[in-house]
């Protein structure tokens, strides 16, 4: 053991590959944020206002993937993907379309990560959102469809307001479990690749402390995740909280 004092951070804060990894974790928050949490938000209204038969068929349907492990997930997609053969390369040659290969480019890589992400958690999510919007009053919602309220304004100014907790909870844990999920189909797929377009912060500290060894590194970088789950938590408390509107 060496003591080295800020050198792994001097190290990291010198060259690109930090600055690519932090880019890469954001893209892969936004596309959670997206699949995870806005798309469960508004199928979960629809779901609990707006359909009116085959709701248990559709819950049901929408909630087997999470029944799955991320290894087979993985497995499933990485077929599915086939530039080759997979379904989509069929159905992309069927309209004149070549298939991208996936996983090989990098401005493919990180959408197809995060929807094999977004598929295993995705009924998980929506089942929790639905719960909270099957709690609001059905008194207010039928009031408000009395005024001709359309469901878009029922949605903003009556669910929102009321399912906030809920919706703050599913954020959260897109975001820091979704992170962290992330790394079983990097593992299996990627390895980080292309030249690390596919890496997050999570990531990386596993390449750097068991498979290249550089466990200075890794602490470093360790560190870094740390403060910037801490600046997020920051960031929710400060800002998110204050519109979320708690009962009693």
């Amino acid at each position: 053991m060496k003591f080295v004092g800020f050198d792994n951070y001097r190290q990291l804060m010198s060259g690109d590959e930090l600055f690519k990894i932090l880019a890469n974790t954001l893209f892969y928050i936004i596309l959670l944020v997206i699949i995870n949490f806005l798309l469960p938000y508004l199928l979960s209204f629809v779901m609990a206002h707006c359909i009116h038969h085959f709701k248990f068929f559709y819950r049901s349907i929408l909630f087997i993937p999470s029944t799955l492990s991320l290894a087979v997930a993985s497995i499933i997609f990485l077929w599915i993907f086939n530039p080759l053969a997979g379904p989509i390369s069929l159905l992309l040659s069927s309209i004149g379309l070549t298939s991208p290969s996936w996983f090989k480019e990098p401005g493919f890589v990180i959408a197809a990560i995060s929807f094999i992400i977004g598929w295993k958690i995705f009924g998980y999510n929506l089942l929790v959102l639905l719960a909270a919007m099957v709690d609001v009053p059905k008194d207010l919602i039928e009031a408000a469809k009395l005024e001709n309220a359309s469901n878009w304004h029922i949605f903003r100014y009556i669910v929102v307001p009321m399912t906030s907790p809920t919706a703050i909870y599913v954020l959260i844990i897109t975001i820091v479990f979704g992170l962290q999920y992330v790394l079983v189909p990097l593992n299996m797929l990627t390895q980080g690749g292309p030249n690390q377009s596919s890496t997050n912060l999570v990531y990386i500290v596993y390449q750097y402390g068991f498979v290249f060894f550089q466990t200075g590194k890794a602490a470093a970088l360790a560190i870094l995740t740390m403060i910037v789950y801490a600046g997020f938590l920051v960031i929710k408390s400060k800002s998110l909280n204050k519109k979320v509107h708690y009962e009693n």
